[in-house]
């Protein structure tokens, strides 16, 4: 780290044979460690409110309390004000030619640097002397800052991120990180530098949200944390700054943003022709309309996706209100949002149609809802099944179908087994599928036990109707699964041996339950193991018939 000058306190003012300034009464080493920000003179009785915070104040106590009480309530405004310390003029023709004891004390009692100005030297000399040094303070921080700079541009030369962070991190001892736009560590100028904290990852994603429009700062363990945006048009990245930067470093800052963002952006153009390479894959990929297991994973192992099942994504780059972003920007938006899904889709393959659409081919465990949510807010997206490799053509069409009901809903729509009720459930009006369910549920909800009868029948409707299964998530005997569904249906009028209220009865609960039910919910049953009596199917997630035929009691 560069050498830099340090700023002016009491103790350098002390020191100085010209000023004659000394103190009366033992101060303590802290006490005049204080830095002095400027110099200024008032004789007001309460000059408190005038002060702007680290001034040294000079007096020549003309009118200055004589009593101990008053004293002691004239050095608390001074105080409060925010003096660095207080100074009174000693001399022929003054008031004082020496400090009063009651000024002393109070001083004292208060914490504040209490000085005397000899006769000999004026006001003037020592606001002089003050201002000086603070312009050669001031000097010194642009020298640094030009210097860090320079060297900032001399490593933006360089290949990458990391020779400038690691020279704005030599300079100026504050370590830098550049992530991207999902908080994927891109380069450190510290090679040893430590993962982001936990703390930051509120700041990252704050500012990610935000894109290009505003940064965010915070603390962590007792360090400054602040997070930048990165990039020229669209956001390329992101600038975790950790430690609190002086004036100098504070003021480069802009500069180093500015040198990461082109590095990014040069980074983004130079990536082109790969992008072409992965969309021409895609396209090779989808084309063929039965291709065999073996060549359908040779061509995405060609991209680096090795994943054993993919999923399909299809994204409309025309969005709705609040996605004017993309909205009428044509070809150009979708091929920019194609290129940060791709960014943003480690080994995943990204194209753009001729119809503007966007389709993507990523691995099952990305989490694409995060990936959307970055980067194509309030877009209609379809999110496919994952499949194998060979089959992703089904993925795709599936995806793609989805595009309606994302529109209808406001927020991506993805395709999985057990959950076709949340689809149709989400695409109703919220007010007349509670009216439903509140008319089909209504005389168990004003039962004494109208929660647990409700959670009853809902546990039985969802174990397709298996009795011990029903008992043994509810925790309680199949007998009183039994007495409690008898009487439910006494209240409602229904059977539950007839398909049509069955049904009717099955839609309520699951209206109630917000679509498919939750694992976990209370009422909804967890999945069984495999094999276990009343449920279906190998996905885990019970099967409902809500149709067929009830299990035998």
């Amino acid at each position: 780290m560069d050498t830099v000058s340090m700023p002016l306190r009491i103790s350098d003012l002390l020191v100085r044979p010209d000023l004659g300034l000394s103190v009366t009464y033992d101060v303590p080493p802290a006490l005049l460690a204080r830095r002095v920000e400027a110099a200024t003179v008032s004789d007001l009785p309460a000059p408190g409110k005038w002060l702007q915070g680290g001034e040294l104040l000079m007096t020549i106590g003309l009118l200055l309390p004589a009593d101990a009480a008053a004293c002691r309530a004239y050095v608390r405004d001074v105080a409060a004000g925010g003096a660095t310390c207080l100074a009174l003029g000693l001399g022929q023709g003054l008031p004082y030619q020496e400090a009063p004891e009651p000024l002393v004390t109070a001083a004292r009692e208060v914490g504040l640097p209490l000085l005397t100005v000899p006769d000999e030297v004026p006001f003037i000399a020592v606001t002089k002397a003050v201002f000086d040094a603070r312009a050669n303070e001031q000097r010194e921080v642009l020298h640094r800052a030009f210097a860090t700079q320079r060297r900032l541009t001399a490593a933006a030369t360089g290949d990458g991120l990391r020779p400038m962070l690691a020279e704005w991190t030599a300079a100026t001892g504050v370590g830098a990180t550049v992530l991207d736009p999902l908080g994927r560590l891109l380069a450190a100028g510290d090679r040893e530098a430590p993962a982001p904290p936990p703390e930051a990852r509120d700041l990252i994603e704050r500012v990610a949200a935000r894109g290009l429009h505003g940064s965010a700062a915070g603390t962590a363990a007792g360090r400054r944390l602040e997070v930048q945006p990165l990039g020229a048009r669209r956001l390329r990245g992101l600038l975790l700054l950790t430690g609190r930067p002086d004036a100098a470093a504070r003021s480069v800052v802009p500069g180093l943003v500015s040198l990461l963002s082109l590095e990014l952006e040069r980074r983004h153009l130079r990536d082109e022709p790969e992008r072409r390479r992965r969309s021409a894959l895609l396209s090779e990929l989808l084309a063929d309309d039965q291709p065999s297991a073996e060549r359908a994973r040779d061509l995405l192992a060609s991209a680096g996706l090795s994943a054993e099942r993919v999923r399909a994504v299809v994204v409309e780059t025309a969005c709705g209100p609040g996605g004017a972003a993309w909205a009428g920007a044509g070809e150009g938006a979708a091929q920019e949002m194609a290129a940060d899904l791709a960014l943003a889709m480690p080994g995943g393959l990204v194209r753009v149609t001729d119809a503007g659409l966007v389709e993507a081919v990523v691995g099952e465990d990305l989490d694409i809802r995060e990936v959307l949510g970055r980067f194509a807010v309030r877009c209609p997206a379809g999110i496919g099944p994952a499949t194998g490799p060979e089959t992703v053509r089904v993925s795709l069409r599936q995806a793609a179908g989805l595009l309606a009901v994302s529109r209808a809903g406001g927020r991506p729509a993805e395709v999985r087994q057990s959950e076709a009720s949340r689809l149709l459930l989400d695409l109703g009006d919220r007010h007349t599928l509670h009216g439903y369910a509140d008319t089909v549920l209504g005389p168990l909800d004003l039962a004494d036990n109208g929660e647990e009868l409700v959670a009853t029948l809902a546990a039985w409707l969802e174990s397709g109707g298996a009795w011990d299964a029903t008992s043994r998530r509810l925790g309680v005997h199949r007998h009183t699964v039994r007495n409690r569904l008898d009487k439910a249906m006494d209240l409602t009028g229904r059977r539950l041996d007839d398909p049509d209220d069955r049904f009717d009865l099955w839609l309520a609960t699951r209206i109630r339950g917000g679509g498919a039910p939750a694992p976990g919910a209370p009422g909804t049953p967890a999945p069984d193991a495999p094999g276990t009596p009343g449920t279906g199917g190998t996905s885990g997630h019970p099967i409902v018939p809500p149709h067929g035929t009830p299990r035998a009691r």
